[in-house]
């Protein structure tokens, strides 16, 4: 049996970050609601070899009345405890410490970039930091997001770290190995993330690293031959990564039980129904029934240019086609789909009390009560490289795992406002050069093509014109913003610096060969504030 984290999860939208760093260090990790009941917590701490507990991040405030706290049984497992952010000011109230608002302080909250001092040399921190001051003090760079502080430890902490402007930004109970942090370690931004959790789960809680993919796909195996038993499997194949992967982990399950839908709604990139088709046959071997719907998909669009109506729409389309296809299928009882967890977490899904949505995905809590078909999600505990490397474990051509990623809505949502046929065509065609000069553009200082420098890059056509010039005549067509992102988990993300050579390549071709569009922008946004997609 592994060895076992437990998340409880206080609503962050990074909450899963948390099980993925975790799980970066080969330890399984598991998230439960922070309102689980005691009974149940006993039980899986007894049961299922658990070493230690980690008290996630929320957007609610401990000074209010009505809002979430830990099980009073997580203090008294014995087990290791880390509190992080709203983890860390649960832990202080709850166990006898003081919390309070930064305009009750009379400061402003703390939302970004900061320098913690540690002290105290905790077995937390003890050999972190990312810097040394002249004065001999270790400094960790580190992202910071809170209204409160802790203003007053509990009985039996010390002090661990701190900042100027929060002065308590650590602490530790190093008797009973409770520690909480004000910052969040499982963001990239804090740049000793990953060692300190790894000194958290190793060295405190005394975890084996023995959680491999290989053990996944085992796993995950044995569960779906348990779930489908004899029955057949519907599943909708969009020719990204996650249902290219889910096809191939349930065919590995249960074979010509699977039939994969690829519908073509319109809203693809360019050519992409033939590749999708021509790549199935040739890698994965599993029946694949090719749907157009382009004019189904763009008749129920019209008119409609709110982000969550377009979202919502496609989804309910997609779950049409899916029954009427099913209704073809003897025995079909599964509705397949490559779920994974960032499109759970946007969602507010997973029994997340408290948590903000974001968007609405039409693949997460889309589906009608009178539908037929029951739900079958294999990835939905994973993060997008560990769908990837999955993959890889499976077998399937690195091209095919590392292609960027494709919302499930398509290009609807890179099209700002109404979906018009015209709008997609071009947008094809501009999003297709735009890939094609990131896959032939060699970076000198890697020998990687920026198409695998980036981790998604994709071209938005934006409904507005704007006035140009092309020989001797005014012109007054369309733009489109290109956008570039660098991630690990597609939680947070970072804007990709293409050469500026690259950008205006594409530039000059998208205006030259793309009749319509008149101008091209770059999108410096990250990931917070703004998301990936546009929409």
């Amino acid at each position: 049996m592994h060895d076992k984290i437990l998340i409880l999860d206080f609503g962050s939208q990074v909450t899963q970050l948390i099980a993925r760093r975790v799980r970066d260090s080969k330890v399984l990790s598991e998230i439960y609601p922070y309102d689980i009941d005691e009974g149940r917590l006993s039980q899986i701490v007894k049961n299922e070899n658990v070493k230690g507990i980690i008290l996630s991040g929320g957007p609610s405030s401990v000074t209010e009345g009505d809002t979430p706290r830990a099980p009073a049984l997580v203090f008294n497992l014995g087990l290791p405890v880390l509190g992080i952010c709203y983890g860390m000011q649960t832990m202080a109230e709850q166990l006898g410490g003081q919390v309070q608002t930064a305009e009750s302080l009379g400061k402003s909250r703390e939302f970004g970039y900061a320098e913690v001092r540690a002290r105290g040399h905790t077995p937390l921190l003890n050999g972190i930091m990312d810097f040394e001051t002249l004065e001999g003090h270790g400094i960790l760079k580190v992202w910071m997001s809170h209204g409160d502080s802790v203003t007053a430890m509990p009985e039996g902490f010390k002090l661990m770290a701190s900042t100027d402007s929060c002065p308590i930004a650590g602490m530790a109970d190093e008797v009973r190995q409770f520690y909480a942090v004000q910052f969040h370690p499982e963001v990239t931004h804090t740049v000793q993330g990953t060692a300190i959790l790894e000194k958290f789960v190793h060295d405190i809680c005394a975890c084996r690293p023995d959680w491999e993919m290989g053990d996944y796909i085992s796993e995950a195996v044995a569960t779906i031959k348990a779930q489908v038993g004899s029955d057949e499997v519907i599943l909708g194949l969009s020719g990204g990564v996650d249902s290219s992967v889910a096809a191939a982990l349930i065919h590995r399950a249960i074979g010509n039980q699977l039939t994969c839908v690829f519908v073509d709604h319109g809203l693809l990139r360019l050519n992409e129904g033939q590749m999708v088709m021509e790549m199935f046959a040739n890698n994965l071997g599993v029946k694949v029934i090719h749907v157009q719907a382009e004019e189904q998909f763009m008749g129920k669009l019209a008119g409609v240019s709110d982000p969550e109506q377009k979202r919502k729409i496609i989804g309910r389309e997609f779950v049409e086609v899916f029954q009427a296809e099913s209704a073809k299928i003897e025995n079909a009882k599964w509705l397949a789909q490559g779920t994974i967890y960032p499109d759970v977490i946007e969602s507010a899904g997973k029994g997340k009390k408290g948590a903000h949505t974001i968007k609405s995905h039409h693949n997460v809590g889309g589906l009608p009560d009178d539908m037929h078909l029951k739900l079958l999600e294999p990835l939905r505990e994973l993060f997008k490289d560990e769908v990837r490397e999955l993959g890889i474990a499976l077998g399937l051509p690195k091209e095919m795992v590392y292609r960027h990623p494709f919302p499930g809505p398509g290009l609807a949502v890179r099209i700002l406002g109404e979906v018009k046929q015209d709008f997609a065509h071009l947008l094809q065609r501009a999003d297709a050069i735009f890939i094609e000069e990131l896959r032939n553009t060699i970076d000198p200082s890697t020998g990687k093509s920026w198409y695998d420098l980036t981790s998604q890059a994709f071209a938005v056509f934006l409904p507005v014109k704007s006035v140009g010039v092309m020989g001797d005549g005014r012109t007054y067509e369309y733009v489109v913003a290109l956008r570039a992102v660098q991630t690990l988990d597609f939680m947070t993300a970072h804007w990709a610096h293409l050469p500026h050579e690259l950008l205006g390549k594409v530039s000059n071709r998208i205006i030259n060969e793309v009749r319509g569009i008149n101008r091209v922008v770059y999108d410096i946004s990250g990931k917070p504030p703004a998301t990936i997609e546009w929409e």
